[in-house]
């Protein structure tokens, strides 16, 4: 019995390169919800970017925002893992200075993001996904909790893989596709455990859709992972289930067909 559903966006949902949503999936949202099924985006963006996507819905959906940082239902956050000040204020500096003037930083809170800009792309990239956001010169500046710090690299993360995410493992660092690495002390998976704690639901009763390696603690976690026929070959190794599009499988899951790949 499926209780949940959670998808990624970008990569996932969202193809790269496309602003809005299209297609038969609100009205699989609609037919999910009324048999029981919540729909959960679950993304690194903010809840207002999210909300924003899926407002024919909005109100019929939970959100795992940033990463698994802040989740939300009703409008209203119903938790939210906060970062060290002293540790995300490290990440951020050392990602502003590490990244040969090529990287820009992008420090998340409740519902805002906060953007060191060196006008390379990043800003454009904000606007385009529509988060709330301000630019700063410090970390310092930051009036509340930061739950994920992120670099954008307009170039491609590739020369920068490996000089941050090893370095902060311990902020569950990753690559969040093509442009972005991420940090957080959360990740979806305990996003996806804290909702399921929230709603009463079984783990292994969720059905979670992904195509990078930040989606990997949520796939682990769910009964019934699927990774995008597009993903790394590495990924697609890892997970039995392909699909090129969550919609296929969810048409599947309505019409009570074998979900089997």
């Amino acid at each position: 019995m499926i209780q949940m559903i959670c998808s990624d966006l970008d990569g996932t949902l969202l193809q790269y390169g496309k602003k809005n949503l299209e297609g038969e999936i609100f009205d699989q949202i609609r037919a999910l919800s009324a048999r029981g099924i919540l729909f959960c985006p679950a993304s690194g963006r903010q809840y207002t970017s999210l909300r924003k996507l899926f407002a024919p819905v909005a109100d019929q959906c939970a959100y795992l925002c940033e990463n698994g940082a802040v989740l939300y239902r009703g409008g209203k956050v119903i938790d939210k893992t906060p970062m060290p000040r002293d540790l995300a204020e490290a990440i951020a500096w050392d990602m502003w200075n590490g990244s040969d003037g090529k990287g820009e930083v992008m420090l998340s809170g409740e519902n805002t993001s906060y953007l060191m800009e060196r006008g390379r792309g990043m800003l454009d990239r904000i606007r385009f996904i529509g988060n709330n956001y301000t630019c700063i010169t410090d970390p310092a500046q930051i009036p509340e909790d930061i739950v994920k710090v992120s670099v954008y690299l307009g170039e491609g993360v590739g020369p920068y893989v490996e000089r941050f995410v090893p370095r902060w493992k311990q902020a569950n660092a990753a690559v969040a596709g093509p442009f972005w690495i991420d940090t957080t002390l959360a990740n979806k998976g305990t996003g996806i455990r804290m909702l399921c704690k929230a709603f009463g639901f079984d783990p292994g009763n969720v059905m979670a859709f992904g195509d990078n390696y930040n989606d990997v603690a949520m796939l682990d976690l769910v009964g019934h992972p699927y990774i995008m026929d597009g993903a790394a070959q590495e990924l697609r190794q890892r997970y039995p289930n392909h699909t090129p599009r969550p919609e296929e499988v969810l048409r599947r899951l309505l019409q009570d067909e074998p979900l089997n790949s």
